[in-house]
Parts: structure tokens; C-alpha cells; sequence
């Protein structure tokens, strides 16, 4: 506590408040601290789960036949992707040649959806035979003004000058027209949750149309298109051929994880936000990768890759052979699919090299013979010479891809009452789907455990009594309850939900006072409420969290839903009217809580977003709804804004007319005021 306060408040006040927090904390609960750290082991234990899951129909041929395009769609949905982009003019530029000797390099520019601008590079031996085997290289993270390709062409001399066709695209980050890949990690953009957007699938997406431009070329055999990177480009040689069968081999360096042991290792705050996909089907990497067999996969990784340990890659490979077993009856079927690692980092060592290049030989070209493990230096140009733009397009939609590609619900006002009720029934089926999949359909047992029931000074107003109750398996939370000692007529039950801002003081009434006496209240702490973390925790928590198709926001709701049957059915309480009281980001929890749960008929709310642009992140929200329809779906029950209804709520307050309920969604100047009848 700053010094200037302790002597505002003065001995006699700080002893009070002392003797208030301690007296109403529970000697037999845990920590906030250590009830944090229970919530990062239970999203260890929800990406574990995901998995543990088994690939879906990986038992028999059939059974994975029959469940392949249902995987398929959902890992597209999982990026954003589902349904594809509409496959606009790609306006191929050839904005200059680089002659060298065997081969030459052609300096492209293509758009892969108006506005959306990749730069590459194409290599082409210059006395070719026929059509080409072809190589599409996906580049790494790094960063360069001209583009990242300069950094990788030694992999695409080589295949040139080995009578391949190679192909190297710029990253949307570090291409010559950048576009933002660290919103999560760097920029706490939550509002990507909410779109379920991943730059990743930006990136898979020009790999798609890279893959539309070489079916073009007279050079390229496009049945022999195989594809390779590393890091970055290691995680985009799993997902492009998951998305697409024309990739016809892939080898992917350093690049290969399971979300179990991404979250066991704690390894978000190492990962660009590209090596993720949104999970809400809860698919792992071995379900991408079933959906590239029976087609030859080599996986690289080095056994001391900090970003990608060996417990996850080892898993996939072992997971996969019993996918690719499923093919016995082409030929050398298990043989298909290889794992290659050695005491290395996170680098595309000359063994990595080696081995890929082995393997594209073998699969494309028909050729066992042994590669060279050091061929010599290859040639290498500037990164000016392969630049092919001179400066950025001032059309280019690089800049805002992020947040124009995934399309957003369209909201309106029903013409009818009954419109909106269809309406309003899809959209909770929807978000079920979307956003809360993970719901579980067993809840977990309460487990109440009651604490002291002094309070110190909150026991001068009410009947204190501090409880910790289970709302998931090892996720329990606190839960203050202050009961009127007046039970006739039964009072009402005001639960106001506590955020990570509100959190300085175990015990804070201050904007309570005027309601203990008349009513019940219970102070509710949500998972990640207690502690405050920084930006940087945060979004270790979020990212992690998307893992099992979960987010902070969207725990929370659970907990609120939980909290609410905790009450009724552990607590006995029955109040005439339940009122959620909540600030900020927390009303939109309490929103989405109240959609699900009856039980709560009444929202308070002061200064909440109105908007997912804003926060809180809720998984997909965006694409099936926003948050001034969610407030609207409540309607006739009320809705109540505590000093005015801020902007961007005239949807809701239409939707609140169209029920015949205009007067349940209101103002008040204070809490007392929103709570009368």
C-alpha cells in the first residue's frame, strides 16, 4: 500500500482493516496465489485431456474414411477457414528475374485475396525437362525489411539445381508488406479470441493459392508438389497439407507439438501466435496429420528445441504410425510416415537438411540414392535482390487482414416476435457449438468447505460466512456470503462477480453497504480473479487456455453458471429475484452466465464493454454474435446500467421493445435504485 495512504487512513483505520481482511480470510482455505496456480493446472490438465482424446475413427480404415471430411472441416473452422475464402483473381506480378547459372529466380508478387499481398520467390532450372517435381518452402520468423525468403534460398538453390521447381513465400509478418502475427503474445489483442482468428490461417490460406498459382506454371508437374520449413514454417508444413491434397509430400522441421505438452512445458510465451490453431473441436496435431496420410510425412526435431520438446513430437509420430498403419495396401506404408531427431535446437540443422531433401527424392522423384550431408556453400543473393517490391502497395489489406477475414455475425432487429425467439434459440445453440463446446456435461461436485464465520467488521452488517466450493474437477473458488439476519419475507440475493481490478482487498463493500441488511449478498471470485497478473501472464493464460477450446472469459461464465446452482442447490438459498452485479468486461461474463442460467433474473452493470472489439475474449463470439445481442436475448428479464446506458446498446434496447419489456432495460443512479422492484 502506497505510504501516503497508510498515514490518510491512520492508525486506528489501519488496524480495522487489518483486523477486517484477516478476520475474513479462511485459515482453511488456500491462497488467491495458490488458487491461481490450480487454475494453470487445471488448463494443463484440459490441453493433457485434448490430448489424450483418440484420433476420431482412427480404429479401422473405414471408420477414419467416414470421419476424415468431418475433421477436415472442423480443423478449418479451428482456423478460421471454414468455409474457404472465395478464390479471387491472384493478379500475379513478375516484378523482375535473377539469372544464375542452371536455374533462374523469378521475383513474384501475387494477391491472395484483393488487398492481401505475398511476396515470394520462384526457382526455376532454366534447362528444364518437362514438368518438375516442385517444392513449396513456407518460411520461418525472420525478420528482414525485404522479406524473410533471403534467409531460406540456400534450401532452394539446392533444389534447383537438383531439377526442382521451388517456390519460397514471405511470411505475413516478415514479408515485404507485413502484417501483424504477435496480437495475442505482443499486442493483448483478446478481440482475435472472439473472432477464433490465428495469423496462421493467413498463412495456410497463401500457401492454398501459392498451391493455386503453381498449377498454372507449364514448369511444375502439380502432382508432385511437396512442401517443408521450419518453425513457423514447420507448423504450416503440418497444417497447408492437412488443408489441401495437393500437396503430395510433406517434411516439417521443427515444428511439431501436442497441446499437452506445450501446456505441461509452459510454452506460449515462446510461440508466435501462427503456431496455434483456435481449438474449439479440441483436435491435437495427430488429428492434422491423419489428414495428410497416407501421404509421405517426415517430422524433424531437435531433442533440445526449447519451443518444442521431445515428449510432444515424440507422441505425434507414435500416434500417427498407427493412422498410417491403417493403409497397409500401399506400398510401403508405414515407411511413409518417419521421425528424424538429434541432440539439436531449435535449428534446420545439415542433418534436417539432409534428410528432407532424401525424402522429397525419394517421394517425388523416385530417387533412393544417398545425399550429400554438406554439399558445399550454395550461391546466395541479398535480400535487396530478392526483394520484388520497390514499397508497399497503398491498397494492401496486410495491415487489417487480421480483422477482415474471418466474417462476423450480421446483427439486426427481427421483424417479429417470433423471428427473434428462432433467433434467439440458435443463437444459444450456436454458441454452444462455437464457444462453449467444452462445457462439461457432467459438472463436477461442489464440495463445499465453510470458513470463519466472523468477517470482523463485514459481520456488523450481515451474517458472514467465507466458503470454498468446486466449480471443475481441482478448480475451487471462494465465495463470501453476507445473509440478512431478517428472513421474513425472504430477502433477495444480489451476487456481485469480482474482477482481476477489483481484487486489491479480500473484503470490499464499499459499493455494497447501502444493500447489506436488505438483501443477501455473496462476493464471487471467478477463476484468474483474485491474482493480479501482467500482460504478459495474461496472455500466457489466454493463449494456453484456446488450447482445449477454452478462454479466461469463457471459464469464467462456467464458474458464474456454477456459482448459481451452488447457491440454489448446496446453499438452499430461494430469494424471490437473483441480481448479477458486475463491472467492466465481468458484465459480459455475467451476460453470457445469465443467457444459460434462468435463475438469474436480473443484471446490474456499470461501464461494461459493448462489444467483443473491446473484450472480454469468448471463443468464436464474434462470428455468431455480439455483446448488445447477448444483453438483448435476456429481455423480458432486466437489465440494469448503473449511472447511464453507454453507447452502442440500441440494438439491445430494440430488442427489449420487440419483447413488450421497454422498461427492463434501464439506468440507475445507484445500486439501491437498480435493485427496487
Amino acid at each position: 500500500m502506497p505510504v501516503g495512504r497508510t498515514q490518510r487512513i491512520g492508525v486506528w483505520g489501519m488496524g480495522l482493516l487489518l483486523g477486517g481482511i484477516v478476520g475474513a480470510m479462511a485459515a482453511d482455505q488456500e491462497t488467491p496465489a495458490e488458487r491461481h496456480a490450480a487454475g494453470i493446472a487445471y488448463l494443463k490438465r484440459a490441453a493433457a485431456a485434448v490430448s489424450a482424446r483418440p484420433i476420431p475413427g482412427s480404429e479401422s480404415r473405414d471408420a477414419w474414411e467416414q470421419s476424415r471430411r468431418v475433421v477436415r472441416r472442423q480443423f478449418l473452422a479451428s482456423l478460421g477457414l471454414d468455409p474457404l475464402p472465395k478464390r479471387t483473381p491472384l493478379r500475379v506480378q513478375r516484378t523482375g528475374i535473377l539469372e544464375q547459372p542452371g536455374y533462374r529466380i523469378e521475383k513474384l508478387v501475387f494477391q491472395s485475396l484483393p488487398g492481401l499481398y505475398v511476396t515470394a520467390n520462384l526457382y526455376v532450372p532454366t534447362t528444364p525437362s518437362g514438368r518438375l517435381p516442385t517444392i513449396l518452402y513456407v518460411c520461418g520468423h525472420s525478420p528482414h525489411p525485404r522479406g524473410a525468403k533471403s534467409d531460406y534460398q540456400d534450401r532452394a538453390v539446392w533444389f534447383a539445381q537438383q531439377g526442382y521447381v521451388c517456390f519460397v513465400l514471405d511470411t505475413l509478418e516478415f514479408g515485404e508488406v507485413p502484417g501483424i502475427h504477435h496480437g495475442l503474445h505482443d499486442l493483448n489483442l483478446w478481440h482475435w479470441l472472439s473472432l477464433g482468428y490465428s495469423p496462421a490461417a493467413v498463412e495456410v490460406w497463401n500457401g492454398i493459392r501459392a498451391l493455386d498459382y503453381l498449377e498454372t506454371r507449364p514448369e511444375v508437374d502439380a502432382r508432385r508438389i511437396g512442401i517443408t520449413g521450419i518453425s513457423g514454417g514447420g507448423a504450416m508444413s503440418w497444417f497447408i497439407p492437412a488443408a489441401d491434397d495437393r500437396v503430395a509430400v510433406a517434411a516439417p522441421v521443427c515444428g511439431t507439438f501436442t497441446y499437452g505438452s506445450q501446456a505441461e512445458h509452459w510454452r506460449a510465451f515462446g510461440q508466435c501466435d501462427c503456431i496455434y490453431y483456435m481449438n474449439p473441436y479440441e483436435l491435437d496435431l495427430p488429428a492434422v496429420g491423419a489428414l495428410i496420410a497416407p501421404r509421405p510425412l517426415l517430422i524433424c526435431s531437435g531433442r533440445r528445441d526449447p519451443d518444442f520438446p521431445p515428449d510432444g513430437y515424440h507422441a505425434v509420430y507414435k500416434r500417427l504410425r498407427s493412422v498410417y498403419r491403417l493403409y497397409q495396401d500401399h506400398p510401403e506404408a508405414e515407411g511413409r510416415v518417419r521421425e528424424v531427431d538429434e541432440d539439436a535446437g531449435h535449428s534446420d540443422t545439415p542433418l534436417f537438411r539432409q534428410q528432407t531433401r532424401a525424402w522429397m527424392n525419394r517421394w517425388l522423384k523416385g530417387d533412393t540414392r544417398p545425399v550429400p550431408l554438406d554439399p558445399g556453400p550454395l550461391p546466395h543473393a541479398t535480400p535487396e535482390a530478392l526483394a520484388c517490391l520497390d514499397r508497399p502497395p497503398l491498397d494492401a489489406a496486410n495491415y487489417r487482414i487480421a480483422d477482415t477475414l474471418i466474417p462476423t455475425a450480421r446483427l439486426r432487429v427481427p421483424g417479429s416476435r417470433e423471428t427473434w425467439d428462432t433467433r434467439r434459440s440458435a443463437l444459444k445453440t450456436q454458441l454452444r457449438e462455437l464457444c462453449f463446446r467444452w462445457f462439461p456435461s457432467t459438472p463436477a461436485p461442489f464440495r463445499t468447505q465453510a470458513g470463519r464465520a466472523s468477517g470482523a467488521w463485514a459481520g456488523r452488517y450481515s451474517d458472514y460466512r467465507d466458503f470454498r466450493f468446486q466449480t471443475e474437477e481441482g478448480v475451487f473458488l471462494r465465495a463470501q456470503v453476507l445473509r440478512c439476519r431478517a428472513r421474513t419475507p425472504e430477502p433477495p440475493l444480489l451476487v456481485y462477480v469480482k474482477r482481476r481490478e477489483e481484487s486489491f482487498y479480500p473484503v470490499d463493500l464499499d459499493e455494497l453497504l447501502p444493500v447489506l441488511g436488505h438483501a443477501d449478498v455473496v462476493l464471487l471470485n471467478p477463476r484468474f480473479s483474485e491474482q493480479p497478473v501482467t500482460a504478459a501472464e495474461l496472455a500466457d493464460l489466454e493463449r494456453s487456455a484456446v488450447w482445449s477450446g477454452r478462454t479466461v472469459g469463457g471459464t469464467q461464465v462456467w464458474d458464474v453458471l456454477r456459482a448459481v446452482a451452488w447457491l440454489f442447490e448446496d446453499q438452499g438459498f430461494r430469494p424471490p429475484a437473483l441480481t448479477l452485479f458486475a463491472r467492466g468486461e465481468m458484465g459480459v461474463v455475467g451476460a453470457y452466465a445469465a443467457l444459460f442460467e434462468e435463475r438469474i433474473g436480473r443484471l446490474v452493470l456499470r461501464d461494461p464493454s459493448a462489444s467483443h472489439w473491446q473484450g472480454p475474449g469468448i471463443l468464436n463470439a464474434l462470428r455468431v454474435t455480439d455483446v448488445p445481442e447477448v444483453f438483448g436475448a435476456l429481455a423480458p428479464r432486466e437489465v440494469v446500467f448503473l449511472r447511464q446506458i453507454p453507447p452502442g446498446f440500441d440494438l439491445t434496447r430494440r430488442l427489449f421493445r420487440l419483447v413488450g419489456a421497454p422498461d427492463h432495460f434501464r439506468a440507475a443512479a445507484s445500486l439501491p435504485e437498480a435493485l427496487a422492484p
